[in-house]
């Protein structure tokens, strides 16, 4: 029986793709090699370096989101008015409104159906 075991690395219980995300990820903080060598603890300095690195990471995805979200915004609306036009037509053919009663209940009708 040996006293002393070597202590399993606790990489080796990562799946295979946290295990590449994880070298990616340690990969890019290389370029601040010089910048955490200096430091006391090399280990917290590099994991300081991949938080940035993840931050500009970020910081891209949500420039990249913001450039996409108005475009986005008026193809929803576009849709919704579509949407509503199609729904009106198909509830005033099944349900042809000759009265102010009947044409509230009609709207009442397409405004519930707008919500599916």
């Amino acid at each position: 029986m040996a006293l002393f075991r070597k202590k399993k690395d606790w990489k080796d219980e990562l799946s295979d793709e946290d295990k590449q995300i994880l070298s990616t990820l340690l990969d890019s903080t290389k370029k601040h090699r010089f910048a955490y060598n200096l430091a006391d603890d090399i280990k917290i300095a590099q994991l300081w370096t991949a938080l940035v690195e993840l931050k500009k990471e970020l910081n891209k995805t949500n420039e990249l989101l913001g450039k996409v979200q108005e475009p986005w915004k008026a193809i929803v609306a576009v849709g919704e008015e579509e949407k509503r036009k199609t729904i009106e037509k198909l509830v005033q053919e099944i349900i042809k409104p000759v009265d102010e009663t009947t044409q509230e209940a009609t709207q009442k009708l397409v405004e519930s159906l707008m919500k599916f």
